[in-house]
């Protein structure tokens, strides 16, 4: 067997005022053909947990370039089609394949392509033709489309969040790639539209029984592959943003409909109970203080470099300011130019600073004083589960007690590593303030006596219901906030009253993306 295996990546928050050229992706990930790590990073677990599968089975993997890029804006649209046109460049010079395993995000928007994903998957089955087999693993923060489906055989993607799971579920899509490659399955994708976008984290109830029913019936259904939610996201504003349900059996597209369908009926019924309990930035300060010890870890939810923003706001530091709170530390404020004034007076050094919140509205005000250079770190990273992230070059100062790591390269705060490595022990401090939704838990959890979950000023489009969406469909919860179950049963209309075939809706999916085979028109 000869398999092409390539990755191209980044989350698009197509509010957020930072553009993503070639420099992001090689701040973050570029690896040309053959030179990824050995430590696979969220989107390109494919291409190593491949190394070892195409090894134990004598076969030839033929690797392409892998990129990714941290979450932020637009995608350039000459860097999209360069990677674009690289990867597809290698895979026309590696024919004849037998599969091509990709490794995609799922919401990535390029200037003139909302639909990067679908654009790459069209473009890969030209090439192929129709009988080689196609498979990706994908991000559930990301937008399930038609054209995706109608190019692909099959997607598996994470089910957990924060993604702890992306090597788990690359070993997943692989075991099904060769028990099709060698005849044992025939896999079919059945999709269910839950006409919903909510926020899914499995580190808390409901959601992590959900998952751990559908790990479940895939150990016990010998008919079902793999199961997954598309959890949608929010600030992609795209016309196909929602939560889907995908369900890929061997073969039984009527039971993988019914059983999506089923499974996706039941996430709306439980819409608006999933997401963590969020207070202010005052109420959050006020119950750190309160706390008998520490660590208090707040999260500074919103202001999260992974889904797109700039992860430069100061309100919770503010806030930390005016209660005079000093031990605490703040991993990270991106603010590149404060990082190079730092780096030039060096370790040691009081320099008057302006630092922070220069980004957009609704991120806090720049803060204006003298601060102390503590340590500075060239190429900083943290740990990410067994792979680590670049958060760039870095400083650690202290201003009025507090300890605040400045970064260059735009990252969430996955693990405590972030402090650690800058110096700090995070361990020792009362609070310890991270910019990340919900992927910081796997790790701070582990040192955390306290969690809170901080909603603070308005970097991130985090309401669907008063976003100001323009290209997103209207007909879906909390956008319309009166949608009931029954309306999932029937067609989407257009404003003229005519079934469309453009969206297609949740019990009908069969009829707008499926033939009666199951298999995508």
């Amino acid at each position: 067997m000869r398999i092409f295996t390539a990755a191209l990546a980044t989350e698009t928050n197509t509010f957020s005022p930072i553009c993503i050229d070639r420099r992001a992706f090689e701040a973050s990930l570029y690896a040309p053909p053959g030179k990824h790590p050995e430590t696979p990073t969220l989107c390109t677990a494919p291409i190593i947990v491949g190394r070892r599968v195409a090894a134990e089975k004598g076969w030839q993997l033929i690797e392409g370039t892998a990129a990714w890029a941290d979450p932020a804006g637009l995608v350039n649209r000459q860097t999209y089609e360069e990677l674009r046109d690289e990867i597809l460049g290698q895979l026309r010079s590696a024919l004849p394949v037998d599969a091509v395993v990709l490794g995609l995000h799922g919401a990535m928007v390029a200037d003139g392509y909302e639909d990067t994903e679908g654009d790459l998957l069209t473009r890969v089955r030209e090439i192929v033709g129709p009988d080689v087999l196609v498979c990706v693993e994908l991000d559930p923060h990301s937008h399930l489309t038609a054209k995706r489906v109608a190019a692909a055989d099959f997607f598996v993607f994470f089910k957990e969040f924060p993604h702890t799971d992306f090597v788990d579920r690359a070993e997943d899509l692989w075991r099904i790639a060769v028990d099709t490659l060698e005849g044992r399955v025939r896999p079919v994708m059945s999709v269910f539209d839950c006409r919903m976008i909510d926020v899914f984290p499995t580190s808390r109830e409901p959601m992590r029984s959900f998952v751990d029913k559908l790990m479940r019936i895939e150990r016990e259904d010998p008919d079902v592959l793999s199961l997954s939610v598309v959890h949608g996201f929010m600030a992609g504003d795209v016309p196909e943003m929602g939560t889907k349900m995908v369900v890929v059996t061997d073969g039984r597209p009527k039971k993988g409909q019914a059983l999506a369908r089923e499974l996706g009926l039941e996430l709306f019924e439980r819409r608006g109970t999933f997401r963590m309990p969020e207070i202010d930035e005052r109420q959050a300060i006020a119950a750190a203080i309160a706390a008998p010890a520490g660590p208090v870890v707040i999260a500074d939810m919103w202001d999260n470099p992974g889904g797109g923003t700039a992860g430069d706001a100061t309100v919770v530091l503010e806030e930390l300011l005016a209660n005079s709170v000093t031990d605490a530390a703040i991993g990270t404020i991106w603010d590149p130019m404060a990082v190079q004034i730092c780096m030039a007076a060096g370790e040691g050094a009081e320099i008057p600073l302006r630092f922070g919140a220069k980004s957009a509205p609704g991120t806090g005000h720049p803060i204006d004083g003298v601060v102390r250079v503590v340590r500075l770190v060239r190429n900083a990273e943290m740990r990410f589960g067994e792979s680590f992230a670049p958060f760039g070059d870095a400083a650690h100062i202290q201003y009025r007690g507090i300890d605040i790591i400045l970064n260059s390269t735009r990252a969430q705060s996955f693990d405590p590593s972030l402090f650690s490595v800058m110096g700090i022990d995070p361990s020792a401090k009362k609070i310890l303030v991270v910019k990340s939704t919900n992927h910081f838990y796997a790790s701070y959890s582990k040192i955390a006596s306290q969690i809170l979950y901080c909603s603070a000023g308005t970097p991130y489009p985090n309401d669907p219901a008063k976003t100001p969406y323009r290209r997103a469909r209207r007909d879906i919860w909390p956008i319309t906030s009166d949608l009931h179950r029954c309306e999932l049963l029937e067609p989407m209309r257009n404003s003229a009253g005519q079934r469309t075939t453009s969206e297609p809706s949740a019990a009908h999916n069969q009829d707008f993306l499926y033939g009666d085979d199951g298999l995508p028109k």
